[in-house]
Protein backbone atom coordinates (compact mmCIF):
# COMPACT_ATOMS: atom_id res chain seq x y z
CA UNK A 1 0.00 0.00 0.00
CA UNK A 2 1.32 3.41 -0.96
CA UNK A 3 2.08 5.54 2.27
CA UNK A 4 0.45 9.02 1.07
CA UNK A 5 1.90 11.37 3.91
CA UNK A 6 5.19 10.43 2.24
CA UNK A 7 3.96 10.91 -1.81
CA UNK A 8 5.06 14.13 -3.52
CA UNK A 9 2.24 15.05 -5.37
CA UNK A 10 4.28 16.80 -8.03
CA UNK A 11 5.55 13.08 -8.25
CA UNK A 12 1.87 12.44 -10.29
CA UNK A 13 2.16 15.24 -12.45
CA UNK A 14 5.72 14.78 -13.98
CA UNK A 15 4.13 10.79 -14.71
CA UNK A 16 1.47 12.35 -16.55
CA UNK A 17 3.96 14.66 -18.64
CA UNK A 18 6.23 11.85 -19.25
CA UNK A 19 3.17 9.51 -20.09
CA UNK A 20 2.19 11.75 -22.61
CA UNK A 21 5.94 13.31 -24.14
CA UNK A 22 7.58 9.21 -23.99
CA UNK A 23 10.78 11.51 -23.40
CA UNK A 24 12.73 13.10 -20.43
CA UNK A 25 14.63 15.84 -22.44
CA UNK A 26 10.60 16.48 -23.44
CA UNK A 27 9.29 16.52 -20.12
CA UNK A 28 11.53 18.22 -17.90
CA UNK A 29 10.96 21.43 -21.12
CA UNK A 30 6.94 20.81 -20.34
CA UNK A 31 7.71 21.04 -16.87
CA UNK A 32 10.27 23.84 -16.74
CA UNK A 33 12.83 21.51 -15.00
CA UNK A 34 16.38 20.46 -15.86
CA UNK A 35 16.71 16.77 -17.42
CA UNK A 36 18.22 15.14 -14.52
CA UNK A 37 15.51 16.31 -12.37
CA UNK A 38 13.18 14.54 -13.90
CA UNK A 39 15.42 11.11 -14.24
CA UNK A 40 15.39 11.62 -10.56
CA UNK A 41 12.01 12.07 -9.94
CA UNK A 42 10.99 9.13 -12.66
CA UNK A 43 13.32 6.98 -10.30
CA UNK A 44 11.38 7.90 -7.61
CA UNK A 45 7.58 6.67 -9.17
CA UNK A 46 9.54 3.92 -10.03
CA UNK A 47 9.53 2.66 -6.25
CA UNK A 48 6.26 4.36 -5.49
CA UNK A 49 4.89 1.81 -7.93
CA UNK A 50 6.96 -0.41 -8.09
CA UNK A 51 6.90 -0.71 -11.48
CA UNK A 52 9.56 0.53 -14.52
CA UNK A 53 6.69 2.52 -15.65
CA UNK A 54 8.56 3.79 -18.74
CA UNK A 55 11.49 1.48 -20.84
CA UNK A 56 14.27 2.42 -23.47
CA UNK A 57 12.32 2.18 -26.77
CA UNK A 58 13.41 2.91 -30.74
CA UNK A 59 12.32 6.01 -30.23
CA UNK A 60 12.35 7.38 -27.53
CA UNK A 61 10.92 5.61 -24.24
CA UNK A 62 7.35 3.24 -24.23
CA UNK A 63 5.33 2.40 -21.82
CA UNK A 64 4.75 -0.37 -19.24
CA UNK A 65 1.27 -2.26 -19.08
CA UNK A 66 1.09 -0.57 -15.67
CA UNK A 67 1.99 3.04 -16.88
CA UNK A 68 -0.62 2.50 -19.80
CA UNK A 69 -3.22 1.34 -16.65
CA UNK A 70 -2.30 4.59 -15.03
CA UNK A 71 -3.39 7.05 -17.76
CA UNK A 72 -7.07 7.61 -17.06
CA UNK A 73 -7.10 7.23 -13.98
CA UNK A 74 -4.26 9.53 -13.15
CA UNK A 75 -5.59 12.09 -15.55
CA UNK A 76 -9.19 11.81 -13.52
CA UNK A 77 -7.57 12.08 -9.51
CA UNK A 78 -4.98 15.16 -11.16
CA UNK A 79 -8.20 16.70 -12.66
CA UNK A 80 -10.17 16.37 -9.47
CA UNK A 81 -7.30 17.68 -7.54
CA UNK A 82 -6.99 21.25 -9.81
CA UNK A 83 -10.76 21.65 -8.61
CA UNK A 84 -10.10 21.11 -5.44
CA UNK A 85 -7.55 23.94 -5.30
CA UNK A 86 -8.85 26.51 -7.85
CA UNK A 87 -10.55 29.60 -7.31
CA UNK A 88 -14.04 29.44 -6.13
CA UNK A 89 -15.97 30.49 -8.99
CA UNK A 90 -18.38 33.26 -8.79
CA UNK A 91 -21.68 32.89 -7.65
CA UNK A 92 -24.32 33.24 -10.51
CA UNK A 93 -27.78 33.08 -9.43
CA UNK A 94 -29.64 33.02 -12.84
CA UNK A 95 -27.79 29.74 -13.12
CA UNK A 96 -27.59 28.27 -9.63
CA UNK A 97 -30.06 25.21 -8.61
CA UNK A 98 -29.09 25.27 -5.18
CA UNK A 99 -32.08 24.55 -2.82
CA UNK A 100 -31.93 27.43 0.26
CA UNK A 101 -33.31 25.52 3.29
CA UNK A 102 -34.64 28.41 5.82
CA UNK A 103 -36.01 27.49 9.64
CA UNK A 104 -38.06 30.06 10.56
CA UNK A 105 -41.84 30.46 12.15
CA UNK A 106 -45.14 31.66 10.56
CA UNK A 107 -44.46 35.37 11.38
CA UNK A 108 -40.63 35.07 10.48
CA UNK A 109 -41.65 33.31 7.25
CA UNK A 110 -44.12 36.07 6.23
CA UNK A 111 -41.87 39.07 7.60
CA UNK A 112 -38.82 38.48 5.89
CA UNK A 113 -39.36 36.00 2.99
CA UNK A 114 -42.80 36.68 1.51
CA UNK A 115 -41.44 40.31 0.83
CA UNK A 116 -38.53 39.11 -1.05
CA UNK A 117 -39.96 35.92 -2.73
CA UNK A 118 -40.77 37.49 -5.87
CA UNK A 119 -37.39 38.90 -5.91
CA UNK A 120 -35.44 35.49 -5.32
CA UNK A 121 -37.68 33.74 -8.33
CA UNK A 122 -36.65 36.60 -10.46
CA UNK A 123 -32.72 36.35 -9.36
CA UNK A 124 -32.40 32.84 -9.16
CA UNK A 125 -35.75 31.31 -10.97
CA UNK A 126 -34.12 27.61 -11.25
CA UNK A 127 -33.41 27.67 -7.24
CA UNK A 128 -35.49 26.21 -4.55
CA UNK A 129 -37.09 27.56 -1.13
CA UNK A 130 -37.83 25.01 1.33
CA UNK A 131 -39.26 26.25 4.53
CA UNK A 132 -38.85 24.46 8.63
CA UNK A 133 -40.74 25.10 11.44
CA UNK A 134 -38.29 26.92 13.79
CA UNK A 135 -37.35 24.61 16.71
CA UNK A 136 -35.19 26.69 19.46
CA UNK A 137 -33.63 23.35 20.19
CA UNK A 138 -32.72 21.85 17.64
CA UNK A 139 -31.34 24.33 15.17
CA UNK A 140 -28.20 24.22 16.31
CA UNK A 141 -27.33 20.53 15.38
CA UNK A 142 -29.13 21.24 12.74
CA UNK A 143 -26.92 24.08 11.08
CA UNK A 144 -23.86 21.80 12.56
CA UNK A 145 -24.91 18.98 10.43
CA UNK A 146 -26.09 20.92 7.21
CA UNK A 147 -29.78 20.35 7.71
CA UNK A 148 -30.66 23.88 7.63
CA UNK A 149 -28.76 26.87 5.78
CA UNK A 150 -30.16 30.00 7.29
CA UNK A 151 -32.28 30.60 10.29
CA UNK A 152 -34.09 33.28 11.89
CA UNK A 153 -34.24 33.77 15.47
CA UNK A 154 -35.17 36.56 17.88
CA UNK A 155 -31.70 37.40 19.91
CA UNK A 156 -32.85 35.87 23.25
CA UNK A 157 -31.75 32.17 22.85
CA UNK A 158 -30.16 32.40 19.93
CA UNK A 159 -26.60 29.98 19.89
CA UNK A 160 -23.79 32.29 20.39
CA UNK A 161 -21.16 29.89 18.22
CA UNK A 162 -23.54 30.79 14.94
CA UNK A 163 -22.80 33.50 13.12
CA UNK A 164 -25.47 36.72 13.99
CA UNK A 165 -26.68 39.58 11.96
CA UNK A 166 -29.70 42.04 12.93
CA UNK A 167 -31.83 42.09 9.81
CA UNK A 168 -34.35 44.49 11.72
CA UNK A 169 -35.98 45.75 14.63
CA UNK A 170 -39.79 44.77 15.23
CA UNK A 171 -42.12 46.70 17.42
CA UNK A 172 -45.52 45.52 19.29
CA UNK A 173 -48.89 46.79 18.38
CA UNK A 174 -52.17 46.07 19.17
CA UNK A 175 -54.57 44.71 16.60
CA UNK A 176 -58.58 43.94 15.74
CA UNK A 177 -60.82 43.97 13.17
CA UNK A 178 -61.21 47.71 11.60
CA UNK A 179 -64.46 47.86 13.21
CA UNK A 180 -63.83 46.55 16.32
CA UNK A 181 -66.43 48.58 18.89
CA UNK A 182 -63.71 48.93 21.60
CA UNK A 183 -60.88 50.11 19.09
CA UNK A 184 -62.66 53.05 17.35
CA UNK A 185 -60.53 55.59 19.69
CA UNK A 186 -57.81 55.20 21.84
CA UNK A 187 -57.68 52.75 24.71
CA UNK A 188 -56.71 52.91 28.10
CA UNK A 189 -54.72 50.38 30.04
CA UNK A 190 -57.62 49.24 32.09
CA UNK A 191 -59.83 49.59 28.72
CA UNK A 192 -57.45 47.09 27.07
CA UNK A 193 -56.91 44.30 30.18
CA UNK A 194 -61.04 43.96 30.03
CA UNK A 195 -61.10 42.97 26.37
CA UNK A 196 -61.07 39.48 25.06
CA UNK A 197 -57.47 38.81 24.29
CA UNK A 198 -55.87 35.77 21.89
CA UNK A 199 -52.31 35.12 22.27
CA UNK A 200 -49.93 32.96 20.07
CA UNK A 201 -47.78 30.43 22.52
CA UNK A 202 -45.51 28.57 19.87
CA UNK A 203 -45.18 26.05 22.43
CA UNK A 204 -48.98 25.50 22.30
CA UNK A 205 -50.88 26.37 25.15
CA UNK A 206 -49.32 29.06 26.62
CA UNK A 207 -52.07 32.14 28.09
CA UNK A 208 -48.86 34.25 29.40
CA UNK A 209 -46.36 36.84 27.35
CA UNK A 210 -44.53 39.83 27.41
CA UNK A 211 -47.98 41.94 27.85
CA UNK A 212 -49.06 40.15 30.75
CA UNK A 213 -45.59 41.26 31.64
CA UNK A 214 -45.82 44.59 31.23
CA UNK A 215 -49.45 44.85 32.64
CA UNK A 216 -48.32 43.03 36.15
CA UNK A 217 -46.09 46.43 36.58
CA UNK A 218 -49.26 48.22 36.85
CA UNK A 219 -51.26 46.14 38.45
CA UNK A 220 -53.44 44.88 36.26
CA UNK A 221 -54.06 41.67 34.46
CA UNK A 222 -55.88 40.88 30.82
CA UNK A 223 -58.33 38.51 29.80
CA UNK A 224 -56.86 36.09 27.41
CA UNK A 225 -59.67 33.31 25.92
CA UNK A 226 -57.55 32.64 22.76
CA UNK A 227 -54.03 30.66 22.25
CA UNK A 228 -52.98 29.48 19.10
CA UNK A 229 -49.78 28.13 17.34
CA UNK A 230 -48.98 30.32 14.64
CA UNK A 231 -49.80 33.64 13.54
CA UNK A 232 -52.04 32.63 10.19
CA UNK A 233 -54.57 31.06 12.52
CA UNK A 234 -54.59 34.56 14.99
CA UNK A 235 -55.23 36.86 12.46
CA UNK A 236 -58.18 35.43 10.95
CA UNK A 237 -59.42 35.08 14.47
CA UNK A 238 -59.03 38.50 14.66
CA UNK A 239 -60.47 39.26 11.54
CA UNK A 240 -63.76 36.70 12.60
CA UNK A 241 -64.36 38.18 15.90
CA UNK A 242 -63.84 40.83 18.71
CA UNK A 243 -60.75 39.82 20.01
CA UNK A 244 -57.87 41.50 20.08
CA UNK A 245 -54.25 40.52 20.10
CA UNK A 246 -51.13 42.40 20.55
CA UNK A 247 -48.50 41.14 17.82
CA UNK A 248 -45.53 42.08 16.09
CA UNK A 249 -46.11 45.26 13.80
CA UNK A 250 -44.91 42.93 10.44
CA UNK A 251 -47.43 41.04 10.39
CA UNK A 252 -50.39 43.38 10.48
CA UNK A 253 -48.56 45.39 7.27
CA UNK A 254 -50.96 44.79 4.26
CA UNK A 255 -53.45 42.87 6.13
CA UNK A 256 -56.85 44.19 4.81
CA UNK A 257 -59.56 44.71 7.39
CA UNK A 258 -56.91 45.11 10.14
CA UNK A 259 -56.78 48.76 12.85
CA UNK A 260 -53.71 49.08 13.86
CA UNK A 261 -52.46 51.31 17.12
CA UNK A 262 -49.93 51.36 19.95
CA UNK A 263 -50.97 49.47 22.81
CA UNK A 264 -51.80 51.33 25.93
CA UNK A 265 -48.99 49.72 27.97
CA UNK A 266 -45.03 49.25 27.05
CA UNK A 267 -44.32 46.37 25.43
CA UNK A 268 -40.82 46.14 24.43
CA UNK A 269 -39.65 45.36 21.24
CA UNK A 270 -37.29 42.71 19.92
CA UNK A 271 -34.23 42.49 17.42
CA UNK A 272 -35.01 39.76 14.43
CA UNK A 273 -31.55 37.92 13.77
CA UNK A 274 -30.44 36.13 10.67
CA UNK A 275 -28.26 33.03 11.21
CA UNK A 276 -25.95 30.36 9.99
CA UNK A 277 -23.12 28.54 10.37
CA UNK A 278 -19.35 28.82 9.86
CA UNK A 279 -19.52 26.11 7.25
CA UNK A 280 -21.61 28.36 5.24
CA UNK A 281 -19.99 31.95 6.03
CA UNK A 282 -17.77 32.31 2.65
CA UNK A 283 -19.92 30.53 0.36
CA UNK A 284 -20.60 32.56 -2.44
CA UNK A 285 -24.50 31.62 -3.08
CA UNK A 286 -25.14 31.44 0.51
CA UNK A 287 -23.43 35.18 0.40
CA UNK A 288 -25.13 36.04 -2.10
CA UNK A 289 -28.72 35.03 -0.80
CA UNK A 290 -27.88 36.67 3.01
CA UNK A 291 -27.34 40.36 0.97
CA UNK A 292 -30.37 39.85 -1.13
CA UNK A 293 -32.66 39.02 1.56
CA UNK A 294 -30.85 42.53 3.42
CA UNK A 295 -31.48 44.65 0.27
CA UNK A 296 -35.32 43.49 -0.15
CA UNK A 297 -36.01 44.38 4.03
CA UNK A 298 -34.03 47.64 3.78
Amino acid sequence: MINFSQLDLNLLLTLQVLLDELNVTRAARRLNLSQPSVSVQLARLREVFNDPLLLPGPRGMRPTARADALREPLRQALAALESVVAPAASFEPEKTENTWRVAATDYMATAILLPALEALRQAAPLSRLAVYELNPQRILRQAEQGDIDLIFHTREGAPASLHQRVIFSERYVLAGRRDHPALRTGVTAKQFSQLEHAIVSPDGGGFWAATDVALARSGLARKVVLSVPHFLFLVEALLKTDLVAVVPERLTRNVAGLTVSAPPVDVEGFDMLMLWHERLHRDAGHVWLRQMLMTQLG
